[in-house]
């Protein structure tokens, strides 16, 4: 069943189909981004995927007869006959699930999240081949239906945005007639966007949020809608190296997370806004920005030397633009200029005339 059109009128959208053409035409020639990439650490970077798992990288070996490694050892068995029986018995659990069945032998929730991370890494499987879910902490609001793994069907074009789904390889029947995805950083400016009536406004289009780093289920969410559909998608993320870095997470993946980069990463994403460049061109005032700390130059100097910066020189100018003004803002500066500018002008005159690098 389709939607219903609302929203602008079509020629709003000429740039963006444009763009998406664009888009498809680079898949048709096998996926690659117009520049080459480069290599990091124990990761590869290649334009067209991410970061990935190098087959040289250093290993470390966990040995059962070693007073050092006995209690990790263990616990790693441990956790295998957990998984053992879900995958013989079809049913899952998450992390937390895991954790809570002996809290006392584990210690923490990190330990845990570790150990399976490094058996997925081990078995060269996807987490979810294990019968291990992640707790979903992502919301999805806009032009988009679906069918959850226990039959459920789920409307996100209603007021309220939806819980991004634990199982997200369980979903079908996804139907969508969305114009773009927008990846929103923050939960707060989420919910404006939201209050404004935005998804509405500039119909049809899918909005997500990670509410901060993305968790798991909220990045495979981003990649299904784009492997199903191949729209744009945007990030509005902070002016600032934090935000810079939840956009790299989306796009090109994570250390961490390297070993899964082709189910994870959409090296497709654009940055939309909101760019250091945009401060200036805008006249934000100063008051309203914020000085960067040691530790925020510290993670751009980093970002602007990883490999795949080499093949986004609009990404590296933008980031300088930063660094020279030692300032960073976030996404409600615009409120500066008026209280719905994000939603009245600044993203609608982005998406209709390309705004994005």
């Amino acid at each position: 069943m389709a939607f219903a059109p609302m929203g602008p009128e079509v020629s709003f959208f000429e740039v963006l189909d444009q763009h998406r053409a664009s888009l498809l035409a680079t898949l048709r020639r096998g996926g690659r981004e117009p520049a080459g990439g480069g290599t990091h650490l124990a990761s590869r970077f290649e334009d067209s995927v991410g970061l990935q798992m190098v087959s040289h990288c250093t290993t470390r070996k966990i040995k059962s007869d070693s007073p050092k490694s006995v209690k990790n050892f263990a616990l790693i068995l441990k956790i295998l006959s957990m998984i053992y029986k879900l995958v013989q018995s079809n049913t899952y659990a998450t992390k937390r699930d895991i954790y809570y069945t002996d809290s006392q032998l584990f210690g923490n929730q990190a330990i845990v999240d570790n150990i399976i991370n490094d058996i997925s890494c081990m078995l060269k499987v996807p987490r979810r081949c294990l019968h291990i879910l992640s707790t979903s902490k992502g919301l999805i609001a806009g032009n988009l239906r679906y069918i959850e793994e226990g039959g459920t069907k789920v409307n996100c074009s209603c007021a309220t945005a939806v819980a991004v789904p634990s199982n997200i390889q369980g979903i079908r029947n996804l139907i969508t007639d969305a114009k773009f995805l927008l990846i929103v950083e923050k939960d707060a400016t989420f919910q404006r966007l939201l209050d404004d009536n935005f998804c509405s406004k500039i119909s049809p289009c899918v909005m997500v949020t990670g509410k901060g780093v993305p968790d798991l289920n909220t990045r495979l969410l981003v990649k299904k809608l784009w492997d199903t559909f191949h729209i744009p998608i945007f990030t509005l993320v902070d002016a600032d190296p934090h935000g810079i870095e939840i956009m790299c997470i989306y796009k090109y993946g994570s250390m961490s997370m390297s070993f899964e980069a082709h189910n994870l990463t959409v090296p497709a994403i654009r940055w939309l806004g909101l760019l250091p460049s945009d401060i200036k061109r805008l006249n934000i005032p100063k008051d309203t920005l914020i000085p960067m700390t040691k530790r925020d130059q510290m993670k751009l100097d980093s970002i602007l030397k990883r490999p795949y910066v080499t093949c986004q020189p609009f990404w590296r100018k933008e980031m300088e633009i930063m660094a020279d003004s030692k300032m960073k803002a976030e996404i409600q500066a615009l409120t500066f200029l008026s209280s719905d500018y994000l939603s009245r002008v600044y993203l609608p005159n982005k998406l209709k005339f390309g705004g994005w690098i």
